[in-house]
């Protein structure tokens, strides 16, 4: 028998490493009209590359599950939706997941206060609504998670600012029907302008699914991508550097600095 919480909801998935306390906290959303074990092959990946990580899958919040008719049927994993499915459309699309995405923020932190993880140890990704989900929670709080990962999924509402701690990664499918990727590029350059720290990855001949060649790219960006705040520090440090090695105003007085 499934567990569930007072919510109503199932208990989520949720790996631990077997020693020692859990160093990086990776919060896996699946899309709509699924369940957790959509996204497994994605938390493999992320226990094998990233040993001393937590994974947690949970279940979405709206279950319409259709009855088991069977007498003793075995539990399926159901039909879960992040949001409230019935007659949804384009124009109330951004204004249901405003309402929820509140419940997801908690969730996440309670994760953190549990484990003791900050926001730059975390590490939220979804696919498709989830990636929705994902993308808002980011930016209605802006220290909830390092890095966000969005597959095949965009924004419920386009942006007008960008999380200044948070890495943007998208990952696509050229042949997806669902979500142009068209519309995907248009938000990187709209990213772009407003700064924000994002990159995409489009994968040829894929569609709107969670393809093997995207969860291994996505292992790659986390392993490899370096904050453009980071780049921008030592860039800083660097000019300092070379100010205080020539003999500058900001190099009087002063041992410079030093990049490590």
């Amino acid at each position: 028998m499934m567990k569930r919480d007072k919510a109503g909801t199932p208990q989520p998935y949720v790996y631990i490493p077997r020693d020692g306390k859990p160093q990086l906290l990776f919060v896996l959303l699946h899309g709509e009209s699924s369940g957790p074990r959509q996204l497994m092959r994605l938390a493999d990946a992320l226990k094998q590359a990233f040993p001393s990580c937590m994974v947690v899958l949970p279940y979405a919040f709206e279950d319409r599950t259709p009855v088991q008719k069977a007498a003793g049927a075995p539990e399926a994993e159901g039909e879960y939706f992040w949001i409230d499915p019935v007659e949804l459309h384009e124009g109330n699309y951004a204004g249901r997941v405003d309402q929820v995405v509140s419940r997801l923020i908690e969730m996440v932190q309670s994760l953190q206060r549990q484990y003791g993880l900050t926001g730059q140890q975390t590490a939220i990704a979804g696919f498709s609504q989830g990636a929705s989900m994902a993308l808002e929670a980011a930016h209605a709080q802006p220290d909830l998670a390092g890095r966000i990962l969005a597959f095949s999924g965009l924004y419920a509402t386009p942006p007008d600012n960008v999380p200044p701690s948070t890495i943007l990664h998208f990952f696509h499918g050229a042949n997806d029907q669902q979500v142009s990727v068209h519309d995907v590029e248009s938000t990187l350059r709209r990213l772009g302008e407003l700064q924000g720290d994002a990159t995409l990855d489009v994968a040829s001949g894929i569609g709107h699914e969670l393809h093997d060649a995207l969860v291994k790219q996505a292992v790659v960006r986390l392993q490899t991508c370096v904050p453009l705040r980071s780049w921008e520090d030592a860039l800083s440090s660097l000019e300092h550097d070379i100010r205080a090695r020539e003999g500058g105003p900001e190099g009087e007085g002063s041992s410079g600095g030093s990049l490590h």
